[in-house]
Formats: structure tokens, sequence, C-alpha cells
């Protein structure tokens, strides 16, 4: 289900790695879905192992996924409150009000900047 275009100005584990989060944000691959190891993704995209390790270090970060030592990498528990983006949201919000922006406009901002 994860596919890397390597023609893209996009890096090839910022790909792979916006693409698991999409996963798991949408439930399509659900918390505890297991995922390839780390030379197993990087033979089936047929990037470097280094990439697909970078990918798993940054959603490993990011709390997307979670490394079980044997047990492999899986997606992990989602938090249903992440208190630090809506803390982010919350300031985004008050800024853009302040500065005297429309909502379509700071939702413009924040299109162009993802």
């Amino acid at each position: 289900m994860l596919i890397v275009d390597h023609e893209s100005t996009e890096p090839p584990y910022e790909q792979v790695r916006r693409q698991i989060a999409a996963h798991a944000a949408a439930g399509t691959w659900p918390p505890g879905h297991r995922l390839p190891t780390v030379r197993a993704l990087a033979a089936e995209l047929e990037i470097a192992v280094n990439t697909a390790a970078k990918a798993y270090r940054a959603l490993e970060s990011d709390g997307v996924i979670e490394t079980r030592g044997r047990n492999g990498t899986c997606i992990a528990p989602q938090h249903l409150a992440d208190t630090e983006a809506i803390d982010a949201a919350a300031a985004y919000a008050r800024t853009a009000r302040r500065q005297g922006l429309s909502r379509d406009e700071a939702h413009r901002l924040i299109d162009e900047t993802w």
C-alpha cells in the first residue's frame, strides 16, 4: 500500500513517513498493525535500508509507530487528544484572529505550509 515516486522532489523517506502516518491517522492501519521490517520495506519499495530506517525513526519519534523488540514494529495506539497539536492549533488561531485573517485565509496559510 506504500508507493515511492523516485521522480518526486519529496525525499523518499518523507514519502514513506507521510504515507504511514496517513494510514495510521485514517485508521486504515489500526493500532497494533504490524509493519514490515526495515530491510523488507526497503526491498519492497526499492529504497536504501537507511532511508527506510530514517522514516521509521521519524515515525517513532512522532509516536505514530512503536518498536516492540522481537515482536517487530507496529502502529502505536493513538491518543485521543494530542495536547501539543491542540495547543499549537489554538495558538495559531489566536494569532490569525489578532492579525485580522479570515478563517479561509488562515486555512490557506496552513495549506501552503503543509
